[in-house]
């Protein structure tokens, strides 16, 4: 039998509550569904960011760093501007 996964009361804003339900109803879905989604979204992009940003400290501390202008410079030539 699978476990339950354990569950705890939290406290949405109401304004957010009717916006979660048009989601929801626009899905198809539960609002339990679209609030869960959310949360796990927010949380997948906050720990990307969070790697990323302690692989750039690990960078910096071991040198690997460039400077504004060739960064700047490296964007403008990709995107066509002029530098």
């Amino acid at each position: 039998m699978p476990q339950r996964a354990e569950t705890e009361l939290m406290t949405v804003r109401t304004a957010r509550v009717s916006e979660i339900d048009a989601l929801a109803a626009a899905m198809d879905r539960s609002r339990n569904y679209v609030v869960n989604q959310a949360i796990d979204q927010f949380l997948e992009a906050n720990a990307w960011q969070m790697e990323r940003i302690a692989a750039g400290v690990a960078a910096a501390r071991e040198g690997n760093v460039s400077s504004a202008d060739d960064v700047f410079g490296a964007i403008a030539t990709k995107h066509g501007w002029q530098a």
